[in-house]
């Protein structure tokens, strides 16, 4: 759970008089709405992995401070998670996770600035009550003959070895190249194949599975992009999709299961969590009925009543950094809290990591 003791410090805000009630009523909801799509139903002895495209975190005017509040919120939800679109000043990390607690800690890739990178780093953020670190990290570096049109993946995925309880594994977050025209497509199909090859054969040598997370840029469940991943032969659960628009299937999970891993690992449920419903909006299906809740700790608020609570934070916001304001805020409300949260719903598996019934039946 993360830490809240920041919101007493908010009463003396006297540009934002209704700050702490307004903050600590959207976290209950966005609690609740964890629990009911994720937490509740958790088995025990699992382990959930995330994975999160956090657009542009944080290379542009900084975020409120109740955004980070509901990032925590619901990373903390998961043991392990994958961010992407960390950019060069890691400030911003290093606030989610004193909002974490100190039973979190975290590792990040260096700065891309080569072309396609994008100025980006990747991070794995971790609670290591439930994970260790098991001291392997490092970047995928491609052999001469898997190099994409000569060259090595634009955005290097990045890995790191851990074990929850039983379970032996290396996590690999990448965030596949973008780009317009059948090129880009053919592009991104490439790096694809070329991670997920190094790392099914990297799976028939080690004793541990291999997890692929992030943001593939897959348009498409029937394209050539996520055809490259199937054939893999990778285990990729059914994610929705994933981008705001509801119509892109853009951050997957994939994981192994075949090789020498003494121990593979089940798959027990999937899917991607839309925060929507409790913080930022506009949430797709808002209606009268969606607002009601039936729980007296928990309450909503329709879009229109965001748009036009956040506009007047938004005009602080610019000033700050000497920006003048928008011309209408509230066309660009939906673009602007892509920033403030993510142009990106967060991803999750829960698998099974408890192997101690097959051990002791050995000795039977």
């Amino acid at each position: 759970m993360p830490f809240y003791h920041d919101l007493k410090t908010y009463d003396a805000d006297d540009q934002y008089p209704d700050k702490q009630s307004w903050i600590a009523s959207r976290l209950l909801a966005l609690r609740h709405d964890l629990k009911e799509a994720i937490l509740d139903r958790r088995r025990p002895n699992s382990l959930i992995i995330g994975s999160w495209n956090i657009r542009a975190f944080d290379d542009g005017i900084p975020r409120l401070d109740e955004s980070y509040h509901y990032l925590a919120e619901i990373i903390a939800a998961f043991d392990i998670c994958a961010i992407q679109e960390v950019k060069s000043d890691l400030g911003p990390l290093k606030r989610l996770l004193r909002l974490l607690g100190p039973n979190w800690s975290y590792f990040v890739s260096d700065v891309s600035t080569h072309r396609g990178g994008n100025n980006e780093r990747m991070a794995f953020v971790y609670n290591q009550d439930k994970v260790i670190f098991r001291h392997l990290i490092g970047e995928i570096v491609l052999d001469n003959v898997d190099l994409v049109a000569g060259n090595q993946i634009a955005r290097s995925p990045f890995f790191a070895a851990f074990q929850a309880d039983w379970f032996r594994f290396c996590l690999c977050s990448a965030h596949i190249i973008y780009g317009k025209g059948a090129g880009a497509r053919e592009t991104r199909s490439q790096e694809i194949r070329a991670i997920t090859r190094m790392l099914v054969e990297k799976a028939k040598k080690e004793d541990q599975v291999y997890i692929l997370v992030g943001d593939m840029n897959i348009e498409s469940l029937d394209g050539p992009i996520m055809q490259a991943l199937r054939d893999s032969e990778m285990v990729i659960p059914s994610f929705p999709p994933t981008n705001l628009s509801g119509d892109k299937h853009y951050d997957q999970i994939a994981f192994t299961d075949k090789g020498m891993a003494e121990r593979k690992t089940r798959l027990l449920r999937a899917g991607a969590f839309d925060w929507r419903r409790a913080v930022f909006g506009p949430y797709p299906a808002h209606g009268v009925a969606d607002l009601g809740i039936g729980n007296d700790l928990v309450s909503r608020v329709s879009d229109a009543v965001n748009t036009a609570h956040y506009e007047g934070q938004n005009l602080r916001q610019r000033a700050a950094v000497g920006r003048p304001p928008y011309a209408d805020f509230r066309r660009m409300y939906r673009t602007w809290m892509t920033y403030e949260m993510s142009d990106h719903l967060p991803v999750w598996i829960e698998i099974e990591i408890d192997y101690s019934d097959e051990y002791l039946a050995r000795f039977l």
